[in-house]
């Protein structure tokens, strides 16, 4: 009787967090869906005040449709998403970062797969900067089933891209660890016909960053005895069975709109038939069967064995905000708030709170304990957050006073832990931003160089104006809804007054 009431009370757990997660789904595409229609309407009844005929507006159309292509100097600032996330000109106008990106040409946000392995988009981003056609790795794609070249990229969006002229990365929960894997391809020159290096990565800045895993990745259906394969029944089975159809389907205009990223696989039913989907289904073949995909890359056995092939580099800049909504009362963790947590996420919050790893399987590591992982933001664990500390510890320093942290050094790991729920940086509002640590004690070219456009912080204001205050500067692109310019020195403050 014990075990039917646990069956039947799992059973509506899965039906609850799979009616929430559709729904929320289809309220976001619904949403894009009625942004685009609006804009139509809005472009079809505008008048032709300017006397413009077809052609002429046809060329308009395509113009503001050819691919931005950056040059030199400043360097950019690129934004990666993390899991179910999209870039730019994906879900109409919907944005991922709260419309950073259309607040200056030189934020950019590509679109990645949305359930690709980590492997798999880091390459991607490589070819979106570069150009070129998406090559995965010959011997990648032949242990895991697919086409070793993808999508081809006409023109790179940033193709002077090198040593000489860097980049500085944002990641968003598991769009930091296609970041820090870039970069050791970039160490390894993985790239054919490419001379790289680890020092085309300027900073890489974490913003509830996946570094070390997470348990939630159990409660949605990955097996903690391994951290590779899935229960039978779990949401993440559902998941599945939901984007085998979807990419068989292979429906151009919905997957023009969005797409999981496995194209590279195949799985279009012109490729495959019904009997493809049928393995598709049974799990015979397809990213979900051999495992190249992104979730067995973030649980916690997979984060360990995925960072023991990464390296800290001593030349770049290292950010994170790690967040958490839960506090202990009486010896428990329990959330901190009820109205601060998103509804989406604030079951979850209470589930990874009492998680417990199960006893007939061994520790992912030596040491583990459960209370380590009990403070979270509903998606992440508030331990995996902070800085690589799996296999092994990396050089960090938790910032409690800003003051003590100059001059920044390279090669380390600054955090802040900050109260917060898991899309607390993406929200879509207009008045959100990314919040973005980009702060650092830097020589006055290289200072002038990251953040000479500032329109994309403050549109009325340019560094041009006065090149002398640079030399020491910390900047915040700071909390939605409000952003903060800290300085040093008393003539600074002086200048700025001047300024605005």
């Amino acid at each position: 009787m014990a075990r039917l009431s646990i069956g039947i009370l799992g059973l509506t757990e899965l039906f609850v967090s799979t009616a929430v997660h559709v729904l929320f789904g289809f309220y976001i595409f619904s949403t894009a869906v009625a942004s685009d229609l609006s804009q139509v309407l809005t472009d079809c009844l505008k008048p032709n005040v300017f006397g413009l005929g077809a052609k002429e507006m046809e060329e308009q159309r395509t113009t503001k449709e050819k691919v931005a292509v950056l040059e030199g100097s400043p360097p950019p600032i690129v934004l990666v998403h993390g899991i179910f996330g999209f870039g730019k000109g994906r879900l109409g106008g919907l944005s991922y970062f709260a419309g950073a990106e259309k607040k200056d040409d030189r934020v950019l946000v590509p679109d990645l797969g949305s359930l690709t392995s980590i492997h798999d988009r880091a390459r991607e981003l490589f070819y979106y900067l570069k150009g070129g056609q998406v090559d995965y790795g010959e011997e990648h794609s032949r242990t895991f089933g697919h086409s070793q070249f993808g999508k081809i990229y006409e023109q790179g969006h940033y193709p002077s891209w090198n040593e000489q002229h860097p980049i500085h990365f944002v990641g968003h929960s598991a769009g930091v660890q296609v970041v820090r894997v870039l970069q050791q391809m970039l160490a390894d020159k993985a790239f054919s016909g490419y001379d790289t290096s680890e020092d085309w990565v300027m900073s890489i800045t974490s913003l509830s960053g996946a570094l070390n895993g997470t348990t939630r990745t159990y409660y949605d259906g990955m097996q903690p005895e391994c951290g590779r394969s899935m229960k039978p029944i779990c949401l993440l089975q559902l998941c599945r069975l939901g984007v085998i159809v979807y990419d068989w389907l292979d429906i151009a205009w919905f997957k023009n709109y969005y797409n999981f990223g496995f194209d590279h696989f195949q799985m279009g039913w012109r490729k495959t038939g019904i009997t493809g989907l049928a393995d598709l289904l049974l799990g015979n073949t397809g990213p979900f069967a051999s495992g190249d995909w992104i979730l067995p890359d973030l649980t916690l056995q997979g984060s360990l064995e995925l960072n023991s092939r990464l390296c800290t580099f001593p030349n770049t800049f290292y950010f994170s905000y790690a967040t958490k909504r839960t506090r202990r009362i009486f010896g428990l963790t329990v959330p901190s708030s009820i109205l601060g947590i998103h509804p989406l996420l604030f079951v979850r919050v209470l589930q990874m709170c009492q998680w417990h790893f199960p006893t007939n399987a061994s520790p992912p590591y030596k040491g583990y304990r459960d209370e380590d992982w009990a403070d979270n933001d509903g998606a992440l664990n508030t331990i995996s957050m902070t800085h690589p500390r799996l296999p092994i510890e990396h050089p960090s320093l938790l910032v409690v006073d800003d003051s003590k942290c100059h001059p920044l050094q390279p090669g380390i790991w600054y955090y802040k832990i900050i109260e917060a729920d898991h899309i607390f940086f993406i929200k879509n509002f207009p008045e959100a931003s990314v919040y973005i640590y980009a702060v650092g004690r830097l020589p006055l070219h290289n200072f002038l160089e990251c953040f000479t456009y500032s329109g994309f912080f403050y549109p009325n204001f340019t560094f041009s104006k006065s090149r002398a205050f640079a030399e020491h500067m910390y900047l915040f692109l700071a909390l939605p809804f409000c952003t903060y310019i800290i300085v040093e020195s008393k003539a600074i403050k002086r200048c700025l007054s001047v300024i605005f």
